[in-house]
C-alpha cells in the first residue's frame, strides 16, 4: 500500500482513494493490483511478465506501450551505489516511467511546478502501479537497504533515458 508524504506542509496520505484523487490532480498514474501468489523470490523475469499478462497486455495496448522488462535491485546488485545516486539526482524522461512494483518498495519524490512549487514523495510497495507522466520531474530512491523488484513498461526503452535538470533540490529532501 503506498504512502504518499509532502513534507514541507508536514502531511501524510496513506488511504488508497485519497493517494489516487491527490496523484490524479497532478496528472501522476496510481493504481493498486494484485501480484501473482507463487512466483519465487528467484524467478525468471519472463517467469514474472508471463504471470502478469492478463492485465499487462490490456494496459500496455490501451495506453500504446510496447515493451516490458522487469528490473530487480538488492544489497547484491553489482554497482549498486552508483545506480542509486544515478536514481537520486531529479530528471525527466522523454516518455512515461511506468513501475509496477513485484516485490519490495522504492521512493518516488515529484517536483511540481506551477503556481506554487510542490515536491512530494510516494512510497510505492508491491502491488503498487504508478506512471510518471514524460517530462515530470522526479527522482527515485532505491532506500539504504535496496529491495525492488518492479515491471517497467516502455513506448521505447531510448524514452527512458533521464534527462537531469542539474536543480539540486532533491539535495533538500535527502
Amino acid at each position: 500500500m503506498a504512502r504518499l508524504r509532502v513534507p514541507d506542509r508536514n502531511s501524510e496520505l496513506t488511504d488508497k482513494s485519497e493517494i489516487q484523487r491527490f496523484l490524479d490532480e497532478r496528472g501522476i498514474y496510481y493504481e493498486q493490483w494484485s501480484t501473482e501468489q507463487g512466483l519465487t523470490d528467484d524467478a525468471a523475469d519472463a517467469a514474472v511478465l508471463d504471470a502478469h499478462g492478463h492485465w499487462l497486455k490490456p494496459f500496455m495496448a490501451k495506453h500504446g506501450y510496447h515493451t516490458a522488462d522487469v528490473i530487480t535491485v538488492t544489497p547484491q546488485t553489482p554497482n549498486l551505489q552508483a545506480i542509486r545516486e544515478k536514481f537520486l539526482r531529479e530528471h525527466t524522461h522523454s516518455e512515461d516511467e511506468v513501475r509496477f512494483f513485484v516485490e519490495g518498495q522504492g521512493l518516488f519524490w515529484f517536483h511540481k511546478d506551477g503556481r506554487t512549487e510542490e515536491v512530494f514523495s510516494v512510497l510505492c510497495e508491491k502491488g503498487d502501479l504508478l506512471s510518471v507522466p514524460a517530462n515530470t520531474k522526479h527522482w527515485f530512491d532505491l532506500g539504504p537497504h535496496p529491495n525492488v523488484k518492479a515491471i517497467r513498461v516502455f513506448t521505447d526503452q531510448a524514452g527512458w533515458v533521464p534527462n537531469y535538470t542539474n536543480s539540486g533540490i532533491e539535495e533538500r529532501y535527502r
